[in-house]
């Protein structure tokens, strides 16, 4: 039994001459939960778009469910269920109008497949003769996730479903994808929030239209090389220069009220960094060994290429 929902070889895609992808191959299972972490411009939507069948490569192959994403771009559109990233139902419909109406298209009911969208639909129901234009950022989400499973697609593609929407909604959101794995769909999803990426079976890295790694976020994790320091002083802004000037660190990037720093060594010398701060004139010094996350795994992936 082929235990392969999507395979990639050798994707290829430019726009004007600019590398959008630049020869993907990747191979995702049936029923995983499968995330593409990275930034605006990575070319996320790119390879959705090849794989959902509304854009060609200019080179290599993709399968979807054995089915080739050129060749049998008609059979791929009845299988896969695609959400993208910007909210594209019909604003001037009701919820229950744009339900229907995405039934209808493929030869179904609401009520036929009802026991899949249940747990995401009952949330919206109670205002299903609101225009879908005036729901809030989190209700879109759900409704548009409604509209890409009403068909009960085998796979479903995610293209930064989560981005503008509030924490509480982007919570809820991932536990609802959690219970859809369960029943058997394979999920791709993209995002360019790095601590999304634990919420998933395994994650691609993308940079540049590069995959940078492709792991389980712990083994990404457990990969990471370097000593890894957090580090605070009175003056933030003059910090991250300062310690991009110092011999011994490696790399020094700003992760919210701090700079995170990797040493060439094996460990990082504390009270040597502290020294030379104060001859920098910095006060208030604070230096924290830390654990990695994924991001600090990103960037230093990045200073690779």
């Amino acid at each position: 039994m082929n235990r392969i929902s999507v395979r990639i070889n050798g994707i290829s895609k430019s726009y004007n001459n600019v590398k959008a992808l630049d020869n993907i191959n990747l191979s995702i299972k049936k029923e995983e939960l499968f995330g593409f972490i990275g930034p605006d411009g990575a070319g996320k939507t790119s390879l959705f778009r090849i794989l959902t069948t509304l854009l060609f490569p200019d080179k290599g192959t993709a399968k979807v469910e054995n089915f080739d994403v050129v060749a049998d771009y008609k059979e791929i559109r009845k299988i896969a269920g695609y959400m993208p990233g910007r909210f594209s139902l019909y604003q001037d419909l009701s919820v229950k109008e744009n339900l229907n109406f995405f039934a209808s298209i493929f030869k179904t009911t609401v009520q036929e497949n009802y026991e899949l969208i249940k747990d995401i639909y009952s949330q919206i129901e109670p205002f299903k003769n609101r225009l879908a234009g005036d729901l809030s950022g989190g209700m879109k989400q759900k409704l548009a996730l409604s509209c890409a499973l009403i068909h009960k697609p085998e796979v479903l593609f995610l293209d930064e479903p989560t981005t503008g929407v509030d924490a509480v909604s982007r919570k809820e959101f991932w536990e609802m994808l959690k219970r859809l794995k369960e029943k058997g769909i394979t999920i791709l999803v993209s995002t360019p929030y790095m601590d999304e990426a634990s919420l998933c079976d395994r994650v691609a890295l993308i940079q540049n239209g590069k995959i940078m790694s492709v792991e389980t976020p712990q083994n990404i994790i457990d990969d990471f090389k370097y000593p890894l320091a957090a580090v605070q002083t009175n003056n933030m802004y003059e910090l991250l220069y300062d310690l991009r000037r110092n011999k011994n660190v490696y790399s020094a990037f700003r992760f919210g009220e701090s700079i995170h720093i990797t040493e060439r060594k094996s460990l990082i010398n504390t009270d040597e960094i502290k020294e030379y701060l104060k001859s920098k004139g910095h006060k208030q010094i604070d230096i924290k060994i830390i654990k990695p996350n994924i991001e600090d795994c990103f960037m230093a992936l990045m200073e690779q290429q």
